[in-house]
């Protein structure tokens, strides 16, 4: 007889959700402006730009690799929309803090080479010096089928430091939590940075180079604070998380720590206990535990060959980089964490807020284009 498909593990929480308050039809509220960390070409900015005109509010495109601020401009055009794209890799080296997370996973195995936090850390500082209240942080493969969704989100920023909207299409998910899923786990997505409205109480949190930064930036020193989740869909473009192993071991540290950190919140278990390397060797153990579920379960799902072979083959590559991730390391990162926060908060509080965008451009000495609103 066949066994029954493993559902759910007394080693994982295949979701969080109980944590965030649903809002269900929030009303309306101004959008100032909404913040697209981009690499890829301009032309994955359309939903953006099309947002930007239904909300009347200003698009701010933090552009890298495949994307550029010439290009942004282009394809802005005669839209109408307000728009400023800056080429980030071309910024002042001390335009923000230079953050202990970093420099702790700096030369090592767990270096992270992406810049999305540097984006979005950028773009609420921005915001602070702008005067904005009330932005929003969207991917540039996300795609909100009703615009107004957008502006139900923010009608619940106030209420809330961060609220979310609901995720369809390609689940917002680790590469270990995609498996756990495609073997048949049951498996939920949380709010993130993909599609996150966000309101001035909140641009004093910030987001660290590793993964699962989204996570971070929703805690405090204590706990997540006050967050939602609207009835309000994006929709996410598919992308194959199996492509390659090296998603999978990048993804681990940020991984292990933020499924550690909820796990102690779900389990109404104050932050604090995470300062200890005993929570840190039971949690390790236990998170080891389920990828090894996760590879028996693939092993037994219905699945062609090659599927089976690549999502294997991602999950033991998971499990290597866990293998080397130290207890101590864990409260190394969050007494680093803890600081950042001290130092980011001290950035935002000393600087001044002109509450006019082009004084905050010229104060923050851009390299951008701006095309102002018709």
């Amino acid at each position: 007889m066949t066994a029954a498909p493993v559902r759910q593990t007394t080693n994982h929480h295949g979701t969080h959700r109980k944590l965030v308050e649903t809002v269900s039809d929030p009303t309306p509220a101004k959008v100032d402006a909404i913040i697209v960390p981009t690499a890829r070409p301009a032309r994955h900015l359309d939903q953006a730009l099309k947002l930007a005109k239904h909300h009347d509010c200003t698009l701010v495109a933090l552009c890298s690799k495949h994307a550029s601020a010439n290009r942004t401009m282009e394809a802005a055009g005669d839209l109408g929309v307000e728009v400023v794209a800056v080429n980030t890799s071309v910024q002042r080296a001390d335009l923000l803090p230079q953050f202990a997370t970093t420099d702790l996973l700096a030369n090592t195995k767990f270096e992270r080479y992406t810049d999305t936090s540097y984006k979005r850390n950028l773009g609420l500082l921005l915001s602070w010096m702008a005067g904005w209240k009330r932005v929003a942080f969207l991917d540039d493969d996300i795609q909100i089928p009703e615009m107004a969704d957008l502006g139900g989100a923010m009608g619940s920023v106030g209420h809330f430091a961060s609220v979310g909207l609901t995720i369809t299409g390609q689940p917002d998910n680790s590469v270990v939590c995609h498996a756990f899923r495609d073997a048949g786990g049951e498996q939920d997505t949380f709010i993130g940075g993909g599609a996150l409205a966000v309101g001035e109480e909140s641009f004093n949190s910030f987001f660290p180079n590793i993964y699962n930064e989204d996570w971070f930036f929703l805690l405090n020193d204590h706990g997540l604070r006050p967050s939602a989740l609207t009835t309000g869909v994006v929709m996410q473009q598919p992308y194959d998380p199996y492509r390659t192993p090296m998603r999978a071991r990048m993804e681990e540290l940020g991984d292990s720590l933020a499924e550690g950190l909820f796990w102690l919140l779900d389990n109404n278990r104050p932050l604090a206990d995470a300062d200890h390397t005993s929570y840190w060797d039971e949690f390790l153990n236990k998170r080891r535990r389920f990828i090894d579920e996760v590879i028996a379960m693939v092993d037994r799902a219905p699945r062609t060959g090659a599927d089976r072979a690549r999502m294997t083959e991602s999950l033991k590559a998971a499990r290597g980089r866990n293998w080397v991730i130290e207890s101590q390391l864990c409260v190394d990162y969050m007494a680093a964490w803890r600081a950042d926060r001290e130092l980011w908060r001290d950035k935002i509080h000393s600087t001044r807020r002109w509450h006019d965008l082009e004084k905050a451009l010229a104060q923050l000495g851009l390299n951008h284009c701006h095309l102002a609103a018709p």
